[in-house]
């Protein structure tokens, strides 16, 4: 009786006239009245219980308080609630990243994760597409930054050679080789923009992503599109499109920012003289300084923190250009390095080494003071002129140079002593790796040879290494 009382007095009204109704699914108290009709105790007005939300509900500040003036000093301007067994049903606060490190399991039963990544990162890289698959903990941490950087910091990342290959068809095409265990890896297939694509420029950033830009697709024409391949997800991405359409250009990296020059552009019957840098920190593109003369790139490389450049101008000329980023100019370039300069070559170690033969089993060295080539090493055990057997690209792998011919097969030279030459045992410095599929591969030259085919089923268009 008191406390209905205490109610009448609060809400101004006998508490027959209302009935109190509940509503289960969202746990909220409702006071409607059962009469609409129904006279109130005040004149011409119906009085409606405000709806409580039980979350900040002060139905029990009742307890103890026999009166209303004790109430309201309990809790000044609120209404009481004349359902004082309502109970809030509110979330209560938690820590979800506590609870969630409560809960999941360990990447390791037994260790903490810290120490079980310590294990993780001694697993061989051939082995991390099976680790992805363990359960989504080791996916997440394998598909991450911190794990790949952590085995690049302690010296476990692992360098494979990427081979990019065009077949008869002009299907492109690549494959990834593992030098540890001696086995080409299979790879998710290029973007369908780049599958007949010709033209197109290829470099690493990062040491793990690598970027195609550019080229001429045979139905849209000359592209300024850019992709890029993430070896630690082995997944393909998009990135900023270059500022100028062009393919056949020139391409290097400087200091990890990508620069691209020259080339020719689908419509424009002049070769291109603009040049762009693409920087992955701003993740954009910007104009650098004009080339001297618009040119179609044969061979380039980045020497002494300069980047030369060998190729074709309008009129079918050979001309050579170097550019200083320091400058920012080009200019042109004589003398003997260009002049005695062949593809493929390859600055390493800060010696400029050059092919000096169609298989790269000889090489000459560039000398800067004397600004000549001279004989550096000869293998004595040539592999044949074919185009099967030519040389397509020189690489640096695991601290060494290696040869990677258009059959596949790949050859270590080691040219950690810049001193030997032509009249040491040099023979002994050559390594001949052979991957899975390079036997196919010469049977298979070796048959259509003899029915009177062409012995070559593609060529390589880019080489590339990738540390992960």
């Amino acid at each position: 009786m008191l406390r209905s009382s205490f109610a009448d007095l609060c809400l101004g009204e006998k508490p027959e006239h209302l009935c109190s109704s509940r509503h289960h699914n969202t746990g909220v108290a409702m006071q409607v009245p059962v009469e609409a009709s129904q006279p109130s105790t005040r004149q011409g007005l119906r009085v409606h219980a405000p709806i409580v939300d039980s979350v900040s509900c002060y139905c029990r500040v009742d307890t103890g308080l026999k009166t209303v003036v004790g109430a309201r000093k309990f809790v000044p301007g609120a209404k009481i609630c004349i359902q004082p067994d309502t109970q809030p049903i509110g979330p209560k606060p938690r820590n979800l990243r506590k609870e969630r490190s409560r809960t999941q399991s360990p990447l390791l039963p037994g260790l903490p994760d810290d120490l079980a990544i310590a294990c993780l990162i001694h697993v061989p890289r051939a082995e991390h597409q099976n680790l992805r698959l363990v359960c989504k903990r080791w996916n997440r941490l394998l598909t991450g930054n911190y794990y790949y950087s952590l085995r690049k910091k302690l010296g476990m990342a692992e360098e494979w050679v990427y081979v990019i290959k065009r077949d008869r068809d002009g299907k492109i095409s690549w494959h990834a080789f593992d030098p540890i265990n001696q086995l080409w890896q299979p790879l998710p297939p290029v973007p369908v923009e780049y599958s007949e694509a010709v033209g197109f420029g290829c470099a690493v950033l990062s040491g793990c992503y690598l970027y195609l830009f550019g080229g001429k697709d045979p139905h849209r024409g000359s592209m300024r599109r850019v992709v890029f391949y993430n070896a630690r997800t082995n997944k393909w991405h998009r990135a900023p499109d270059m500022l100028r359409k062009r393919h056949f250009s020139a391409s290097c990296v400087i200091n990890n920012c990508l620069f691209v020059a020259g080339g020719e552009c689908e419509g424009i019957h002049r070769s291109l003289r603009s040049a762009e840098v693409y920087d992955p920190n701003k993740n954009r593109w910007s104009f650098i300084g004009e080339m001297t003369d618009g040119m179609v790139p044969l061979v380039g490389v980045v020497h002494q923190g300069k980047w030369f450049l060998k190729g074709l101008d309008y009129h079918r000329q050979v001309i050579s250009e170097v550019y200083v980023p320091s400058t920012n100019s080009w200019s042109t370039v004589n003398g003997g390095l260009v002049t005695g300069w062949h593809n493929p070559s390859i600055s390493l170690n800060g010696k400029l080494y050059s092919s000096d033969c169609r298989d790269g089993c000889k090489l000459r060295v560039y000398d800067d003071a004397s600004d000549s080539w001279s004989k550096f090493m000869d293998s004595k055990l040539h592999v044949g002129s074919s185009r099967s057997m030519e040389a397509a690209a020189f690489v640096s792998l695991n601290g060494k140079l290696a040869v990677i011919r258009n059959n596949m097969s790949i050859t270590l030279l080691d040219v950690s002593n810049p001193g030997k030459s032509l009249e040491t045992d040099s023979a002994r410095l050559w390594e001949s790796i052979s991957g899975k599929g390079q036997l196919k591969t010469f049977v298979s030259n070796l048959w259509l040879s003899i029915a009177g085919r062409n012995g070559l089923r593609g060529h390589i268009v880019y080489c590339q290494v990738l540390q992960v």
